[in-house]
């Protein structure tokens, strides 16, 4: 067992599940509430990493990051070397890729808040952002909780993004799934088989923990 491509993986799925916690959510509640007529393009760029194959996201993150583009270059500049197959380009990609999973669960749990609710609290002189971490953020747990596991085990398992953008270095952007291919490259089945058997405990791990909180905050929320 590769541990520390394990590790790498675990700090990579967290600093993006944490960060995306943060940014998604005012994404989320943007698309959520907002009126704006031509919203549904942004909807469909937020979504494009669900279709698009990896190998093609990958490809053109890695042309974006590249000293030959604008973004490539203001990162160059400020500190003085390029982000591709370094952690922090390998962070980027991951944030992009894993962006719809996030932003789509917390979207539908704000959808299900009774919009009754809402102006109820707005009647009482609460402010939208008081509205928001008191009514909103409460009732919306559980897609809050989902995006957030979701976007975590996501990152875990990337594969296609992870290698155009951050190839095969180890202890920098080798992460768990880029190791499971190299062992099998190697003829090194049994390593490989021990892996992927970690792999796949983990999403049984991560779907029950989804459905099971679910359902139990639904049960509380159903006592109330």
């Amino acid at each position: 067992m590769n541990w520390q491509a394990v590790i790498l993986s675990l700090e990579l799925a967290a600093s993006v599940a944490g960060i995306l916690l943060v940014a998604g959510l005012p994404i989320a509640y943007w698309v959520t509430f907002s009126k704006w007529r031509w919203k549904f393009l942004v909807e469909a760029i937020i979504a494009v990493p669900l279709v698009l194959p990896p190998t093609v996201l990958g490809y053109y993150i890695l042309a974006g990051l590249g000293p030959r583009n604008l973004p490539g270059k203001l990162w160059q500049s400020w500190f003085g070397h390029t982000l591709p197959f370094t952690f922090g380009g390998l962070l980027v990609a991951s944030l992009l890729y894993s962006l719809p999973f996030a932003v789509q669960p917390f979207s539908a749990g704000f959808e299900n808040v009774d919009r009754k609710v809402i102006e109820a609290s707005w009647t009482l002189g609460a402010s939208r952002l008081e509205t928001f971490f008191r009514v909103i953020l409460p009732l919306s747990a559980v897609g809050v909780i989902s995006g957030a596991v979701l976007s975590f085990a996501h990152t875990i398992g990337e594969f296609g993004v992870v290698l155009m953008v951050g190839g095969n270095i180890p202890g920098v952007t080798r992460t768990i799934s880029i190791d499971i291919y190299d062992q099998v490259q190697a003829g090194n089945y049994v390593a490989a088989n021990r892996t992927s058997l970690l792999l796949l405990l983990f999403s049984f791990l991560v779907l029950s923990v989804i459905y099971g909180t679910n359902r139990r905050v639904m049960n509380v929320w159903r006592r109330r």
